[in-house]
């Protein structure tokens, strides 16, 4: 490791050695279906819950403590998400709420926030990024003791602003065992499981909080962690 960080910084390690692994992990699963003809990655394990999946384009998902004024499909880029239009039981706060789950085994998380950001565009004329930081926040998930362990989700969070509205953006491709806003963290751990002819199903998450223009992102911290968090815990608990 010493002699690798004379090469690359010590934030480009972690990556390094992901792709180091998932180079072995494909040399290793690459050669019996190169023997045999039968390539793994053509007939892929079957996504637990995937009927439930693709039902939440149809009818989006139901958050306590959280009405749905508004629920519909939208196209975004070239896939279909679920938007939902929020609001808070007993405030007046609100939120958008865009889902795309994922649609098939050979289906994989790649240009979701590139699409949100295309799409903002279009919508609202301008999309501009400010004040962007990673995020976390943890969700319990019970377990068949009957106790509760806690997964963790790391989050994109940032300020859009366009030419009518201000938002704070909370992003992440959430899964049963939490969420990552990178597609690589699925891929690997996906790639892991699929040794064991299991997979690792997905939505990609990402939630909208108007606020005041052009003002400071983390006066929404609260409120985006509380939202994220109900989003995660009602996907583990119902969609996968």
């Amino acid at each position: 490791m010493n002699r690798l960080s004379k090469f690359f910084p010590k934030k480009q390690l972690a990556h390094v050695a992901v792709i180091i692994l998932l180079f072995l992990l494909l040399v290793i699963k690459g050669f019996p279906g190169y023997v045999t003809g039968r390539w793994q990655w053509k007939e892929p394990p079957s996504v637990p819950n995937l009927t439930a999946l693709k039902e939440i384009r149809k009818t989006g998902i139901t958050l306590p403590d959280w009405q749905t004024v508004e629920q519909a499909e939208q196209l975004v880029g070239t896939s279909r998400w679920s938007l939902q239009v929020l609001k808070q039981e007993d405030t007046e706060n609100q939120a958008i709420l865009l889902l795309h789950p994922q649609n098939g085994p050979r289906e994989q998380p790649e240009v979701e926030w590139t699409d949100i950001n295309s799409w903002g565009k279009i919508r609202w004329q301008r999309w501009d990024i400010a004040q962007y930081r990673s995020a976390e926040f943890t969700v319990n998930r019970p377990t068949k003791s009957g106790s509760n362990s806690q997964v963790k989700v790391e989050a994109r969070f940032f300020r859009v602003s366009t030419q009518q509205e201000t938002f704070a953006v909370l992003q992440w491709y959430a899964t049963p065992n939490g969420g990552h806003p990178s597609p690589w963290r699925w891929f690997l751990a996906d790639q892991l499981a699929q040794w064991q002819k299991n997979r690792i199903p997905w939505v990609s998450v990402s939630i909208m909080i108007p606020m005041e223009p052009l003002g400071q992102v983390e006066t929404t911290w609260a409120l985006a962690q509380s939202i994220g968090e109900t989003v995660q815990a009602t996907l583990m608990a119902s969609s996968f």
